[in-house]
This record gives structure tokens, sequence and C-alpha cells, in this order.
């Protein structure tokens, strides 16, 4: 792992690193890590961390530069670990033809289909491999962990959350993809990237895994705007809350609808803070 840039604030620091990664076929991936002042101060104190997954098009450097998260997390002492979407540098066919599919829009799933397979990884990338890097890099506590997401990332904060219980201790999501079989967005990646067969498209499905989870309890915290133009076509939050009212209390979401706010950053800055409240309340 190479560090490009390191610079203070609020208190902390914001790293952006580089490495090459295994996970996505041997491919320079980067990500960016903020660290809390405490962790900068104590380095011998390990800190908890939330994982931030991005959307559709972006890179770790949209959050960095829109969310306003980061006062907040030094306030809470918490880390953020900010993934990219997608490998990049593949060179695969079409694999910039379009913003919804291929470089930018890995989807938080291994492929299984050519010739996207050797690649998009990228839920192996950000369960196993990233998360060893940073906690072996950065004084991290590996038990004290989060994950939350936009639009496509808020797909994966959930999918990966609740497919894995005890290594992410509670889920929360902005505009989230919430049941990908069915919108346009979903069958147009899961069909790239795991075939035609639809049974397998339904482990990377929030509606889905949640009809099916067994594992400990979890409660989903949700911001969703009314006036995001991808609401009623793409994201559909009342698929997932249906699904949760027959767990018996096994995943519940509170699906917050918000007046008036967009599918953008405006959005996301806006209540930014009370995700990072959520999270610190189960890390801390």
């Amino acid at each position: 792992m190479e560090i490009i840039s390191k610079v203070k604030c609020h208190g902390g620091l914001l790293y952006r690193c580089k490495h090459m990664s295994q996970a996505v076929g041997n491919l320079e991936m980067k990500f960016s890590v903020y660290m809390p002042a405490s962790a900068v101060v104590s380095p011998e104190k390990l800190v908890p961390q939330v994982y931030w997954l991005s959307g559709l098009t972006c890179t770790d450097e949209n959050f960095v530069t829109k969310a306003g998260a980061f006062k907040k997390a030094n306030e809470l002492n918490l880390s953020l670990v900010i993934p990219d979407t997608s490998p990049r540098g593949a060179n695969l066919p079409n694999e910039t033809d379009s913003w919804d599919f291929g470089a930018g829009a890995g989807f938080y799933l291994n492929a299984t289909q050519e010739p996207w397979s050797k690649h998009y990884r990228m839920y192996d990338y950000i369960t196993k491999e990233l998360f060893s890097l940073v906690n072996s890099n950065f004084n991290l506590d590996p038990l004290r962990c989060s994950v939350s997401g936009h639009s496509m990332g808020g797909h994966g904060a959930i999918t990966i959350g609740l497919k894995n219980p005890q290594q992410y201790k509670s889920i929360s999501a902005f505009a989230p993809i919430c049941n990908p079989i069915n919108v346009p967005w979903g069958k147009k990646a899961f069909t790239g990237y795991l075939g035609t067969d639809e049974s397998t498209w339904k482990e990377y499905d929030s509606v889905e895994l949640t009809k099916a989870y067994t594992g400990p309890n979890r409660h989903i915290l949700i911001d969703q705007g009314s006036a995001d133009s991808f609401l009623a076509n793409q994201l559909k939050p009342e698929t997932l809350q249906e699904a949760c009212a027959h767990t018996g209390g096994k995943v519940t979401a509170d699906v917050r609808m918000q007046p008036d706010y967009d599918h953008s950053y405006y959005f996301i800055t806006t209540f930014i803070d009370e995700h990072l409240e959520f999270h610190a309340k189960h890390l801390h």
C-alpha cells in the first residue's frame, strides 16, 4: 500500500491510498481513509470504522469532497473508509460505454460471467481484501465496523451488511436500490455480471436477503428524498419495508422519507451526521 496524499481535516487526517489488488485481478485500486484526531494523537488506540460505499459513476473522491462528514466523524471518534465503486484499468470491451454498467458501476458483487469475472469482484474486495488491508495499516478496530452507502452503494451496504452480520455491526443507506432484481439498473447489471439465471441474482438483492435472513436482529436506517427522480422506477424502498414486515422483527428498516430532497450529495450532506450518530451508538 502506498499513501498518495495526507491532509489534516477537522483535527484528524485524511489519507488517500493506492495498492495492487488481487481481488480485482491485479489492478491498482485507490481508496480514502479518514482517521479522527484521537487516533492521530494516540496511535496505540484502535478506533471503530464506518465504510462508505458510493453510487454509480463515483470514485472515493465524491464522498470525500461533497459529503461534509469529517467534522462529525472526528467528534464521534469514528474512522471512515471510502473505497472506489469498481475496478479501474481492466480495459474490457464495452467497459466504459455506459454509466450504469462497467467502470464506476461494480454493484458490490462478484461477477461470474466473462469477461467480467476476473476483475469485477467488488464484494470480495470490500469485505475481505480492503478490510484486511486497512486494518493492517491503520489503527482500526476490526471488531467495530459498520457500513453505509448511497444508491448503488446503499444496495451494497445493505446486502453486505445482511450477508456479514458478524463483521458489520450496523447498516444505513441513502436512497438505496432496494430490489435490484426487479428494476432496470439491477436487471442490466445482474444480467451482465451474473448471467441470465435470475435465481443467482437473489444473493445480491436486499429484499431477497431480508426474506431469507436468519442472523442476529438487524435495524437498518434509510433516508430517501421524496423528490428523487429515481424513487419510483429504480429505488423502491417500499419493497424492503414489505419484506421486513414479514421477518418477525428479525430485520427492521426505518425508512425516513425526507420531503423535497433529491438524489444528490446536497441530500447526503444534510443527513450524514445523523447516520454517523446512528453507527456510533452501535460501535462505542
